[in-house]
């Protein structure tokens, strides 16, 4: 835009979340997260829809990320980075 503001790009890429137990979670300034504890099914009972991520190794603290939040998984490294900050991820049980 060419008054100063900027808009953010989103991608509409499905993605496949079942393959993700155990990545390595960052938010959009690469602070880290937590690690997926488990793939979380939603409407369809084949196709996750959100992660449940684990913040730390022995915290019971948890939290859910759906997938409209993730804004890339990257395979090679085992990283999911979000489109959102750590503060704004929802805290569940």
């Amino acid at each position: 835009m060419q008054d100063g503001r900027s808009v953010a790009s989103m991608s509409t890429v499905d993605l496949d979340l079942r393959g993700t137990r155990g990545f390595l979670v960052a938010d959009e300034r690469g602070r880290m997260v937590g690690r997926v504890e488990r793939p979380l099914l939603g409407t369809a009972p084949d196709r996750p829809d959100a992660l449940a991520v684990r913040a730390g190794f022995l915290s019971r603290r948890r939290m859910l990320v759906p997938a409209d939040a993730i804004a890339r998984i990257d395979q090679g490294s085992g990283v999911i980075g979000l489109r959102i900050a750590r503060e704004s991820v929802r805290r569940f049980l």
